[in-house]
């Protein structure tokens, strides 16, 4: 298959809103694709490549996108061969043979080539083909259905294997994807709710109800005296939490998968700031001074038997017995099950006087699936909080002069397009924050003018706010109202933003 053909898949997806036309596009493309190049092709049609990150920057990419091959002639065999060469290309004097590598690709490549590739290679493809869209598509190329490639998804925690088994041996080879320990899982996510007595309506009386933590999603995988954490976003940081790895190390199985949240914690047991906890999972040395805590809220595998299947309420005994004894109770999330209204109102205040963020009210016959799917976990905050995508800024005026301050907020486009505009936030800015946005956002403006910059949707920023409400000013037809920020979410992507589905869903009365 032509490299051309990629690109011009890419350009047909991203010229579409429609979630059913880019899933048909990329189908197409799937299916005419040879054995070794669907993970590649399912890769660069996610906006990745199988190789990772290759560290090669903007300026470089784009002082070598010239004079350009007149017609096409690179394979997709080609290109996935020269980046696995650029991403093997270590040592001295590495930088000038990685240069000349890509120097190499450019002249191989049409214009059209040159531009996906520097989009490509510098993280900023955004073609609105989000992971379910990928999914549908791989589900249609291979003739399968769809729920039987999310798990496989969801257990192997890569699409590009999970396009190349479905297409390769359909429904049989994705339902021998089992978990495995020692492979993360793609974690299971919360919706928003109302509010606690909305949720409780929603869900009923066979629910468990625990703290919200303002920490770190964390899956840990033991295996005899192996220990591996993984992120949120399926990043490893076992040599960064040593003392995680020590107290599941110290539990009595052999081998288990356990999903929680971690967090620093002060000497009176209080969470510290988000800002320490996450300062932890960014550097190659620990602070002796912030500590992590963990508290595990779900057991997905114990000693040989798989609990992925299983309802919440099984999961949650082998949990508790894993966790049994003075010295490990201080590992579980908090939380009651089967609460009165009354008792599961007790649980949240308890939640917030020990400065937590909420409670989440999860079914208890619920097996664990990966995503906002359906409303089987639902959080819920005293106060209104959404994960959203930044898509510009505006110059400030006052005391603001010179600073990059109005934020322009996007929420997720739930049929896979880029980010739908929803409002604007110049709150809860600290004289920190201005001067980091004024210094960042440059880099990742993809336009720039008098009154500001429009950015690449690359940063995700959680705001509170009051709720929404009906507007013909945004394409989405909801604003949101006082918004007001409360931090960046270094540990998510674009992808993980809520949706405009969940803005609209605060509209009173919606």
């Amino acid at each position: 298959m032509l490299f051309a053909d990629v690109v011009a898949a890419s350009a047909e997806v991203a010229a579409t809103r429609s979630r059913t036309a880019k899933a048909t596009a990329i189908a197409d493309l799937l299916g005419r694709a040879g054995g070794n190049e669907v993970r590649p092709v399912t890769a660069w049609l996610a906006g990745d490549t199988l190789q990772g990150r290759l560290g090669v920057g903007w300026r470089t990419l784009t002082r070598l996108a010239h004079g350009p091959a007149a017609s096409p002639r690179l394979t997709v065999s080609d290109v996935d061969r020269a980046l696995t060469e650029l991403a093997g290309t270590t040592g001295t004097g590495s930088a000038a043979r990685r240069e000349a590598l890509v120097e190499q690709l450019f002249t191989g490549a049409t214009a059209d080539e040159q531009r996906f590739l520097v989009r490509l290679l510098t993280g900023d493809l955004r073609q609105g083909a989000l992971e379910g869209v990928v999914l549908d598509a791989i589900g249609t190329a291979a003739g399968v259905p769809a729920a039987t490639v999310r798990r496989a998804f969801m257990l192997s925690g890569s699409l590009p294997e999970t396009a190349a088994t479905a297409l390769d041996g359909g429904t049989t080879a994705l339902e021998s994807v089992h978990l495995a320990v020692g492979r993360p899982v793609r974690p299971m996510l919360a919706s928003p709710g109302s509010s606690l007595d909305a949720v409780l309506a929603d869900l009923g009386a066979d629910v468990t109800v625990e703290h919200k933590l303002d920490g770190a999603r964390i899956q840990v995988h033991r295996d005899g005296d192996v220990v591996r954490v993984w992120t949120r976003t399926l990043r490893e940081v076992t040599d960064g939490v040593p003392e995680l790895v020590a107290q599941v190390r110290s539990l009595p199985c052999r081998t288990a998968v356990l999903d929680g949240e971690t967090l620093a914690l002060d000497d009176d047991g209080r969470p510290r700031a988000f800002q320490d906890t996450m300062s932890r999972f960014g550097s190659d040395v620990p602070d002796p001074a912030v500590v992590l805590s963990p508290f595990f809220f779900d057991l997905l595998h114990l000693d040989g038997r798989d609990l992925l299947d299983e309802p919440l309420a099984v999961r949650l005994d082998a949990l508790v017995e894993l966790l049994a004894g003075e010295e490990h109770a201080a590992l579980r999330m908090p939380g009651v099950r089967r609460p009165t209204p009354e008792r599961a109102a007790e649980v949240l205040d308890g939640a917030l006087t020990a400065g937590h963020e909420g409670v989440v009210v999860k079914a208890l016959d619920a097996s664990y699936a990966a995503g906002r799917r359906g409303r089987a976990w639902q959080k819920v905050k005293p106060v209104h909080t959404l994960d959203l995508v930044v898509l510009g800024a505006e110059w400030g005026y006052g005391r603001r002069s010179g600073k990059l301050s109005n934020i322009h907020l996007g929420a997720r486009d739930p049929d896979g397009g880029g980010p739908v505009m929803v409002g604007k936030t110049f709150k809860g800015m600290t004289d920190e924050l201005l001067d980091w946005q004024t210094a960042r956002f440059p880099d990742l403006a993809r336009e720039q003018h008098e009154w500001g910059v429009l950015l690449e949707p690359e940063l995700v920023v959680e705001v509170a706010l009051d709720g929404a409400q009906r507007s013909p000013r945004y394409p989405g037809g909801v604003a949101l109202r006082f918004a007001r920020v409360l931090r960046y979410r270094p540990d998510r992507s674009p992808a993980d933003a809520d949706t405009l589905d969940a803005v609209r869903a605060l509209l009173a009365g919606g």
